[in-house]
Formats: structure tokens, sequence, C-alpha cells
């Protein structure tokens, strides 16, 4: 049987709105620490659930995003060619596909444990508010950041049951490290939130002070991914991507200027990419060779 007319082609838009590949760089935390949870191979049946819930809610939380800031997307000239202002969506197909991200979210949860599916609701209420803090605070890249970090802290549940120090230390470290991204993601918006009255670190402070308190989030990050490294027991290749994720947050820091955000996508796409992805598989080879 074909599908609706369209129906693919809406999909492949919906899933670029939400930049679906953006998932790679929460869910390799939750996949570390689904490994350091079990202290080896998880079970793969709760893997998968992991993964299926981290899909749902990560889209969730996109497609609610797009939804609610369409029209300050429509009004901002880097934004107004997205799926929803440009009118390559229907605002009806995406509230679909948010309540089938919903749905799936839920529905991993609930197969997880009880403690996942209670604390579920916790977790998308969190998605969904942030959507509207850059509205009233400055501080929404900290919220956006305590969203991520939800992905370690969950899937150490989804393992255990239960929560302890390590996927606290590893959640703050994903917060510490999202929020320093986002405020150099948002610098490319500084003059329009100014203008528009939202709420940023770049448009209250100003570019050059907005990079030292990015700075500042990463070194926080650090000391933390410190912590883990020795709480987990360390090991060379743990510690090798300890090394590489903070040089890669370095190069971050040095390719982007006040003057000169050229190079804000690569800063932002290419350095969190890589520090998701070799921190998470050295963390796990660590484990695994232990």
């Amino acid at each position: 049987m074909s599908a609706p007319p369209g129906l693919a082609a809406r999909l492949r838009v919906t899933l670029e709105m939400i930049k679906f590949s953006h998932t790679l760089f929460a869910l390799p935390f939750a996949l570390l620490a689904a490994f350091l949870a079990a202290r080896g191979w998880p079970d793969a049946g709760t893997l998968a659930k992991i993964v299926l819930a981290m899909i749902g809610a990560r889209s969730a939380a996109m497609a609610h995003n797009r939804l609610a800031d369409r029209r300050i997307d429509a009004a901002n000239p880097r934004t107004a060619g997205r799926a929803l202002p440009s009118g390559a969506l229907p605002i009806g197909f995406v509230r679909a596909f948010l309540g089938a991200s919903v749905a799936l979210f839920v529905a991993a949860a609930a197969s997880l444990n009880r403690l996942t599916l209670a604390l579920s609701p916790v977790a998308l209420g969190l998605l969904f508010v942030y959507a509207y803090t850059k509205r009233f605070t400055a501080l929404s890249h900290m919220v956006l950041g305590l969203c991520l970090a939800l992905a370690p802290v969950g899937a150490w549940i989804a393992v255990r049951g239960s929560l302890e120090t390590l996927p606290i230390l590893l959640g703050l470290a994903v917060l510490f490290w999202t929020a320093g991204f986002d405020v150099i993601y948002s610098l490319q918006d500084e003059s329009f939130d100014r203008d528009a009255g939202l709420k940023s670190i770049p448009a209250r402070f100003g570019a050059p002070r907005a990079l030292a308190i990015s700075a500042a989030f990463h070194l926080v990050m650090a000391g933390l991914l410190v912590a883990v490294w020795r709480i987990s027991g360390g090991g060379w290749i743990f510690g090798a991507g300890v090394a590489a994720t903070l040089g890669a947050l370095v190069y971050q820091h040095a390719i982007v200027r006040p003057g000169d955000l050229s190079r804000v996508n690569a800063a932002f796409f290419t350095a969190n990419g890589f520090v998701s992805v070799t921190l998470a598989l050295c963390g796990i080879l660590g484990v695994l060779v232990q």
C-alpha cells in the first residue's frame, strides 16, 4: 500500500525542520550513561527503548519549538525560510507529528520501568516550557542545557531504575556544554533578539561578554567531565576522550570572534558533533575494556 500523496515529502521536510540529525548531540551521552550504568553492555532491548525514547522526546521538543516560534521565525531574516513561516509545511501536519512523537516517547518510557514512566510528564513539561523561555529570561540557554541533560540521567534510570551521583554529574556536564555552545549559536541573532525584546546572553551582554560566559560554561563542563572520569573508574581510553573533548572546546572558542561569526556553524555543528561522539565512544570503550 503506497503512502498518501505528499506524505513522504512532508515527513522529509519535517525531519529537516527539526534538524533530526542533531539528535546526534544528546544521544551519545544517553548511550554512554547506559553503558556506565550497566558496567558493560546494557540489555539490547533496553538500549533500543532508550534510543526510541530519545528520538521521540527530541522530535516532540523541536516540533513544539518550531510551532511556538513560527511568528518569531517569520520576522527574523535568518529563520524566515524555515518550513512553517515559509508555508512549506501546514501547521496541522506538524501538530500531528508532535502528537506522534509524544506518543513514541511515553510508550518507550512506559516500557522501560515505573520510574521512567513516572518522570516522562516532567521531562515533556520541561521540553515544552523551554520554547517560551527566551521571551522572559536570558537563562534560556541553561534551560536548553537542562533539557539535554535529561538524556544521560534518563538513560541511567532506564538501566538501573534509580539515580546516583555519576549520571547527575554527567547530566550537569551536558547542561554546561549545551549552554556554552547555545550562547555561541545565539550570537547570530544578537541584534534581532534585542530589537524584538527577546532574551539571550548575547542580547543582554553583547558578543565579547557572551563569549566569555560561554567559555566559563565550558570550563565548568571540563571540571565535571574530569569528575565523571574519575568516579567511573577512569582508564586511559575514557581519559583520552575527555582530553579530545577539551581540545574541541578550545577549537570552538578559537574560531569565533565578536566581529567574525563566519565560522559559527563550524563551531556549532562540527565541534559539538565531534565532542558528543568522541566522548561517548571513548567512554563506552573504556567501560568495555575495564
